[in-house]
């Protein structure tokens, strides 16, 4: 009795150790399962189940010495192989199912003017229903492979030519989680509204989408910059100062334009870039935050208090606010420091604007055109003025006379002019014997320094007429003759009238 159920034991033992049908080898791989991943996890999974379940098996009657190391070895290789196709898919899908997403890029200036740009980047993985069904959010294997950590995002900011404008040039997010956004910032190397966030991320996968830039609505102010800040002007003349005007602003999209601290003698007025008509406020839309203006100042003819010569002035152009304007307008007049205008928290640039003048050399000559009498010297007067905004020095002044003809200038030299000031200059030119008849020109060349610069004024011709000498017995001559054909005509004359 005993052997016979020794030898039973025996074959349940052995028909135990028989491999299941469709458990012993995994399922061949199908060649759709790379266009369908959610299938091809589905059979991996199955795979694992019975492959972990005949494993679990197997251990048991090992354990018991029913079984030998061979047929352990091989159900441990064939549950790893499960796993590993199992891991494979999960990964496959995860990969696949992996999303960044921008929530927002917020454009901002720092103190020193530079701009920022500040990018929220979150991860947006979510899986299907249908997977969710499949994989069990608590197993322990699908915890590993961490489903909800995207690893390795690298981030940075390109133009549309595709050139990278960030600095950095790129910036390594080592891991982004699930409801955790994480940030980037870039300090801007060219000044747009919008740029391309270029995203790689997981196993290569990669965005670039075209993103608008928002404006950094907590500043509550317009932002000023002015690419020609300091520029050197000429009395008298008008000097156009572009402002590129971006609005940091939720609330206030209207603003008053001021220019502060510039001298009373000095005209300004601001203009819309292309447009003619002046303005005094500047408004945005929702669709345009970044206005052109261009501010005008005109400066008197002649130094004054306020305006002296190559001394620089400083001013601010400010954008107000409808809820500051009252607070503005009771400094106004008043000389605004930089601090001031900080602490009433207004859009701000500070220019400079330094005054320069230039002498303008004029000669005036009232005659230009003389005759020769024979044995005199020709002469000629003409007054220089200056009447630029700076003094003159050096006057000189140089003649091309005709051959032999001596010149003679009073004064030669004339050291100094101050601004409308004149003064008489005599030219003589004395010609040389045996003169032929004709017109003789002498051409006069004038120049000056005006703040080491030199100064020309308009060249002048003086034209001399030498006429034949009248020979004195020909003209008495020729009297005579003339009083003798009128005499007889009045003597015929009265002799016809007696008849």
């Amino acid at each position: 009795m005993k052997k016979y159920l020794t030898l039973c034991f025996v074959i349940v033992a052995l028909i135990a150790t028989l491999p299941v049908a469709g458990v012993a080898q995994s399922p061949f791989p199908n060649a759709r399962d790379d266009s369908y991943p959610l299938l091809g996890l589905k059979r991996a999974k199955s795979a694992y189940q019975q492959a972990q379940s005949e494993f679990q098996r197997k251990q048991k009657l090992f354990n018991k010495d029913l079984i030998s190391l061979k047929e352990y070895e091989t159900a441990r290789n064939a549950f790893s192989n499960a796993e590993v196709n199992y891991q494979q898919s999960l990964l496959v899908l995860l990969f696949e199912q992996q999303f960044v997403s921008i929530k927002s890029a917020v454009k901002s200036q720092a103190e020193n003017g530079s701009k920022k740009v500040t990018v929220s980047l979150a991860n947006t993985t979510s899986a299907t229903s249908e997977f969710a069904q499949i994989i069990n959010m608590e197993d322990e294997l699908f915890r590993s492979l961490q489903p909800d950590v995207i690893h390795n995002v690298y981030v940075s900011l390109s133009n549309d030519d595709g050139a990278i404008i960030s600095s950095p040039y790129e910036i390594k997010i080592d891991e982004i989680r699930s409801g955790k956004p994480e940030v980037a910032e870039f300090e801007l190397l060219q000044d747009l509204d919008e740029v391309t966030v270029n995203i790689i991320y997981g196993n290569g996968a990669s965005r670039n989408p075209k993103v608008f830039l928002s404006k950094d609505a907590s500043a509550n102010k317009v932002l000023i910059q002015s690419e020609q800040f300091s520029q050197e002007v000429e009395l008298g003349t008008t000097a156009s100062y572009g402002l590129s005007l971006e609005l940091f602003s939720g609330s206030d999209n209207i603003y008053k334009l001021e220019a502060v601290n510039l001298p009373k003698s000095a005209t300004r007025y601001f203009n819309e870039n292309g447009g003619s008509a002046r303005v005094s406020q500047i408004k945005f839309t929702e669709s345009t935050n970044t206005r052109n203006a261009t501010l005008q100042v005109s400066l008197p003819d002649r130094p004054t208090d306020d305006v002296p010569m190559d001394e620089p002035i400083n001013f601010y152009v400010v954008a107000v606010p409808r809820d500051k304007s009252d607070t503005f307008n009771e400094g106004r007049g008043e000389i605004w420091s930089r601090q001031e205008l900080e602490d009433l928290g207004v859009g701000f640039v500070q220019l400079e604007m330094i005054p320069r003048g230039a002498g303008r050399l004029v000669v005036k000559a009232p005659q230009l055109f003389n005759n020769y009498k024979e044995g005199q010297t020709v002469e000629f007067t003409f007054t220089v003025v200056n009447e630029g905004s700076r003094r003159l020095h050096n006057i000189e002044f140089e003649l091309d006379p005709p051959f032999e003809w001596e010149k003679t200038i009073e004064p030669n030299i004339i050291s100094s002019l101050g601004i409308r000031e004149e003064q008489t200059v005599k030219l003589y030119l004395t010609p040389p014997e045996g003169l032929s008849v004709g017109r003789y020109e002498t051409r006069m060349r004038s120049t000056a320094l005006s703040d080491n610069q030199p100064v020309n004024a308009e060249d002048k011709t003086f034209t001399v007429q030498v006429d034949a000498e009248a020979s004195m017995l020909g003209t008495s001559l020729i009297l005579l003759i003339i009083l003798g054909l009128v005499s007889g005509i009045v003597y015929f004359g009265i002799k016809l009238s007696r008849k």
